[in-house]
């Protein structure tokens, strides 16, 4: 388990004005924060090598690129031996069109966040990725109409010291 660090005032607004805008420049977090830009950096580069940071991504339109299906799609598998699970886990990192991969508790095991051209090209993955896997027992899909992003890490941002 991930040991928490002690964030202060400064270093949650720093990460509040990341979650608005990742894109920021130091000089601009500097100057929305109303410390120096050194600073800035010195504690972006603390919460970087604890892990606070994990990364920074880009957000594409799925739709834009071609890719007008989204689904989440509950797996069950056959065995819940530990070789099985981590096994399962890999293979489905790289199939095709996996946004998101969660390992869950309950009658499902994981959930995939999948993308696809069209409905054809999803039935596609499903029975080739899924139905063909031979740890997988079950598969159930459902299609997202709409994804919209939240702010539900600004929540987790305000409390603490």
């Amino acid at each position: 388990m991930a040991q928490t660090i002690a964030l202060d005032k400064t270093d949650r607004a720093l990460l509040r004005a990341l979650t608005a805008n990742a894109r920021a420049s130091g000089a601009a977090l500097a100057s929305t924060l109303g410390i120096a830009e050194s600073t800035v950096s010195l504690r972006l580069r603390r919460m970087q090598q604890h892990g606070v940071i994990r990364g920074y991504r880009v957000e594409l339109d799925p739709d834009l690129l071609g890719a007008t299906v989204q689904a989440l799609i509950a797996i069950r598998l056959a065995k819940h031996a530990r070789t099985e699970i981590e096994a399962f886990r890999r293979a489905a990192a790289k199939f095709p069109g996996v946004l998101s991969i969660f390992h869950m508790a309950g009658a499902d095991d994981f959930l995939l966040h999948v993308l696809a051209r069209d409905s054809n090209e999803l039935r596609e993955f499903v029975l080739t990725y899924l139905t063909g896997h031979p740890a997988v027992a079950h598969t159930e899909t459902n299609l997202i109409f709409e994804h919209a992003d939240t702010e539900g890490w600004q929540n987790l941002l305000e409390g603490g010291s």
